[in-house]
């Protein structure tokens, strides 16, 4: 009696594991050369790039039993690589964060694995690259149910990020201006502002500490994100866009969550930036991100008496 096809699935995706586990050496007591368990490389990556998440949550998107992540979050305490402070939603949870020492414990590990998987991806070809990651993108999808939308928007496809490329800052003046008139009634001000901001970006961009991030779905572009240098220690979020079918998916999120990495890699000290008051979504998006609002002024521009507002993110 011969296998069928599940038991041949089940051999092709465990002998898959087997080599990939191989590939990144992650089958070693500790990654990377560290002093650290794949398990607390995980914590330690997710309280890198997320804005102070609670223990449950950790436990929760990690898949990792409440006693040992409990085990874990005592050896970073004791080691001071992490803090806690009392959730202002719910009095039993704490958020937690890394400290300066915890960062400064992390940031080494970030770039070796960068470095690991840049060194892998460059023996490729760059058509075997898109392959290799979008082939990626197909499992984690299709596996993990947090990549599914929402039953009303009736798209299945996941979306993905890339960096710009000619033709994308077209897009994103012409969407930003159709979006923003048709939402919001900002006049063409709105939209001469947009086509300076990234005129400038082009005009100056610094691919060592500057990023666009055009989010794509079903291969339509879907939303866009910038991040761009004020100062040596300053950098500004601009232009956060998602379109109106892409909303609902965390997409704003991400790309949000990809600012403040990014930032944090480059050795900014801190994100800023300017929106409306009466743009809701975003300032939401922002305040989960943890900035903080610095100040507030009445102006008139595009058309419509509105409410400035600066936001900062001390990194």
């Amino acid at each position: 009696m011969t296998a069928g096809p599940a038991h041949d699935h089940r051999d092709a995706i465990r002998a898959f594991n087997r080599f990939y586990t191989r590939q990144i050496g992650v089958l070693g007591e500790h990654l990377l050369d560290s002093p650290f368990s794949l398990a607390e490389m995980r914590v330690l990556y997710e309280l890198a790039h997320r804005a102070s998440p609670t223990a449950t949550e950790l436990g929760r998107d990690l898949g990792l039993d409440a006693g040992y992540l409990s085990r874990i979050l005592r050896r970073f305490e004791g080691l001071r690589l992490i803090r806690r402070a009392p959730s202002p939603d719910d009095g039993r949870q704490s958020r937690l964060a890394l400290t300066t020492r915890g960062r400064r414990a992390f940031a080494p590990l970030e770039q070796r694995a960068r470095a690991q998987v840049g060194a892998m991806l460059d023996r490729l070809p760059a058509l075997h690259r898109g392959q290799v990651v979008g082939a990626m993108d197909t499992i984690q999808r299709l596996l993990d149910p947090r990549y599914a939308p929402s039953a009303a928007s009736g798209v299945n496809d996941p979306y993905v990020l890339r960096p710009h490329r000619p033709g994308d800052m077209g897009w994103v003046v012409h969407r930003h201006g159709a979006l923003y008139a048709r939402e919001w009634g900002y006049n063409h001000e709105f939209e001469a502002l947009v086509a300076r901001i990234v005129a400038d970006f082009l005009d100056h961009f610094d691919a060592a500490r500057e990023r666009c991030w055009i989010a794509e779905r079903g291969g339509e572009i879907v939303g866009s994100v910038f991040l761009v240098r004020k100062s040596a220690t300053v950098a500004k979020l601009r232009l956060l866009l998602v379109e109106p079918d892409a909303r609902g998916l965390g997409l704003g999120r991400r790309l949000v969550d990809e600012c403040i990495r990014v930032a944090r890699d480059a050795g900014y000290r801190k994100i800023t930036l300017w929106t409306q008051s009466e743009l809701t979504a975003a300032r939401q998006i922002y305040e989960r991100a943890g900035f903080k609002r610095s100040s507030r002024r009445k102006h008139r521009s595009f058309g419509k008496n509105l409410v400035a507002e600066v936001w900062d993110l001390k990194l």
